[in-house]
């Protein structure tokens, strides 16, 4: 019998719009999830490590600057690109998770080399930035991670004086509709490999204008990532406040293991259910240990794209 594989990947939620997305846009968008899942699905078929493919899937997205996380992160208040990430693997619950990290080509990288190098799960700041050259993880100048598009957007947020997550046009921001809670912008993968091991890998630059050295969901294990062989893989995005109060990656594998629950019954309780009546907006990607592939949202739109098996490729934007 054909051992089962699988991959799936998001490039964040919210008010996506067919209206306001242009059709060069869209098509930028539409190859670049393509691309990253494309490459994910390459090193399962060659029988390599979950965890080896959310990596890759999820450094691709980071050196894309359509995406806010690596070369696209937005700048916070104060100018500069703070970013964050985590991932999991599912066999042995290890963990690597890093925050308020910059210069960091692929805080991805940083995230698995926490895991594996240390005895930490969770390092911050200056001390992951020389921990990442202790290792020679690639750093990057300020230029590198500066996108004219994602420096308007901040200048605009501070005439506004107002947060703005990510994928938010700037006559929205000029217009201060609700922008709040209306943009999220998060990388993320989960996989399946040969061996039924499953992970997750989520990354992100935060939100534009963020002040206090915020730090969201992304980079926290249970919240934004969780990986666990006997039930499931979750990389979420959404805000990241309601995220971490709904321990919501966590959430999804504790139905699956003490309910009972499918993948897609719990996924659905959580994102259209529990997070609702909190006020919570997002979505995520999962994959269960049978390859089942749930990737449910309650905002207008998710970038989004799986493979598995022998399926057809699946990406969606609205």
């Amino acid at each position: 019998m054909k051992k089962k594989i699988g991959i799936a990947m998001h490039g964040g939620a919210g008010t996506i719009l067919k209206s306001l997305m242009s059709a060069e846009k869209e098509a930028l968008y539409t190859s670049a999830l393509k691309e990253a899942v494309l490459v994910g699905e390459a090193i399962l078929l060659k029988h390599g490590l979950a965890l080896e493919a959310v990596e890759a899937v999820v450094k691709q997205l980071e050196d894309n600057p359509l995406f806010n996380a690596g070369k696209g992160s937005v700048f916070t208040h104060e100018g500069r690109n703070e970013m964050d990430a985590s991932i999991m693997d599912g066999k042995t619950l290890k963990a690597g998770a890093i925050s308020g990290v910059y210069n960091v080509k692929n805080p991805i990288t940083l995230a698995r080399a926490v895991m594996e190098h240390t005895e930490h799960v969770f390092l911050s700041g200056g001390g992951a930035v020389n921990f990442a050259k202790e290792m020679g993880i690639p750093v990057e100048s300020d230029d590198y991670f500066f996108v004219q598009y994602r420096y308007d957007q901040l200048q605009k947020a501070r005439q506004a004086d107002t947060v703005v997550l990510d994928h938010t046009s700037l006559k929205e921001i000029e217009s201060k509709t609700d922008l709040e809670d209306k943009k999220f912008g998060t990388v993320g993968a989960v996989a399946l490999d040969v061996y039924g091991n499953v992970a997750a890998a989520t990354s992100t630059g935060g939100m534009t204008n963020k002040k206090h050295g915020r730090i969201g969901d992304s980079p926290i294990i249970g919240a934004g990532t969780y990986a666990n062989n006997n039930t499931c893989a979750i990389s979420c995005t959404g805000h990241g406040e309601f995220f971490m109060r709904a321990v919501v990656a966590y959430d999804i594998s504790c139905l699956m293991e003490y309910k009972g629950l499918s993948l897609k019954a719990a996924c659905d309780l959580v994102v259209h259910d529990k997070l609702v009546k909190i006020g919570g907006e997002g979505g995520l990607i999962a994959i269960d240990a049978l390859g089942n592939i749930e990737m449910p949202y309650n905002t207008e739109g998710m970038y989004r794209a799986c493979k598995r098996n022998d399926d057809d490729l699946v990406i969606g934007i609205y």
